[in-house]
């Protein structure tokens, strides 16, 4: 395991030094490989870990087998966002988005492959990208954050093609609808927006905000769509703009994710809470976070044996759910 630390810091303080960089870590993202066996998870401090999924959850599993196999310097603040193609690992910080190559990173070469800034409109700008969204079909990826647009990247050149303005905050969240070539956005002026990709407009606005079940928006994913943030986390139908359930959550939830149709999301409380489509509470099971920032859910079908949710937040901590009726174990930075 290769950690860095800072040369300002004496070696005799060196495990002091991490020790209070654990007790103060936020686990921001995660990511997991393309094979399925490995777990990439973002924190404050600008560090990407990787753990090792399968030696994790093996019969013969140690202590160590849940600690990192590489842990090394991404971005120079927080890692917000991350997600994985077929070769790369890409992750997002302050303004600018890094690419690293799966197969190098697991063997320890830790070096990035390339980095991408949007063209924002001042050069001292340089605004949070906390979601990223990728669009096979296009071979794209979006990005959104504190700039208020999204913004469209060609995998393939680097360079952008396209900004998507409408949005007048923060832009929390990204989701891509499943069959046609639109995506959705939420953000912190109570609307989520949906794009049509073939035009690069805005097709249909829902201000969630206007609706008792929903003030502000949190978390959006799509299966039609599920809207968070706060009073309560409620289902919506797209076509007609309408809410059709709401869950009785009252603390403002920053993840959801949707599990054999069920959406189990993630709050301001310690708890993964599973969801019947119905409103009904089936599961909740504590997590060892005292709030939930990140859901990632492992369906890579190279490695059914490795199927599992992982919750992180406010902790050093990953907890690894095999299924949600419990927490199986944690995984450590």
């Amino acid at each position: 395991m290769e950690r860095a630390v800072p040369l300002a810091v004496p070696l005799g303080q060196a495990e002091v030094f991490q020790a209070l960089q654990r007790l103060h870590m936020t686990i921001f993202s995660q990511s997991v490989s393309p094979c399925g066996k490995f777990l990439a998870a973002g924190n404050n401090y600008g560090q990407i870990a990787i753990f090792s999924l399968s030696a994790a959850l093996s019969s013969e599993a140690k202590e160590e087998s849940k600690k990192p196999v590489v842990t090394f310097q991404a971005h120079d603040g927080p890692v917000y966002s991350m997600v994985s193609t077929d070769r790369h690992l890409l992750s997002a910080g302050d303004g600018e988005v890094k690419a690293w190559l799966w197969v190098e990173v697991l063997k320890k070469g830790c070096k990035e492959l390339w980095h991408r800034q949007p063209p924002y409109r001042t050069s001292l700008e340089v605004p949070e990208i906390n979601a990223l969204l990728l669009v096979p079909k296009e071979n794209s990826l979006i990005l959104a954050g504190g700039d208020c647009q999204l913004h469209t990247m060609d995998l393939e050149t680097g360079t952008f093609t396209r900004a998507l303005r409408g949005h007048t905050d923060y832009i929390h969240c990204l989701a891509l609808r499943e069959r046609s070539p639109e995506v959705l956005s939420g953000g912190e002026d109570g609307a989520v927006r949906l794009w049509d990709l073939r035009t690069a407009k805005e097709v249909q606005t829902i201000e969630v905000y206007k609706h008792e079940v929903s003030e502000t928006l949190g978390p959006v994913r799509c299966r039609p769509a599920v809207c968070g943030g706060g009073p309560a986390l409620t289902l919506w139908h797209l076509r007609s703009s309408t809410p059709t359930t709401i869950f009785p959550m009252r603390a403002p939830q920053k993840h959801v994710t949707f599990y054999q149709d069920l959406p189990p999301p993630s709050g301001q409380g310690c708890c993964v809470n599973q969801w019947q489509l119905s409103g009904e509470l089936k599961a909740q099971v504590p997590g060892s976070s005292p709030g939930l920032l990140s859901l990632s859910l492992n369906q890579q079908p190279a490695a059914p044996e490795c199927k599992v949710l992982t919750a992180a937040g406010n902790s050093c901590r990953v907890d690894v759910f095999t299924n949600l009726g419990y927490r199986a174990f944690s995984l450590s930075f």
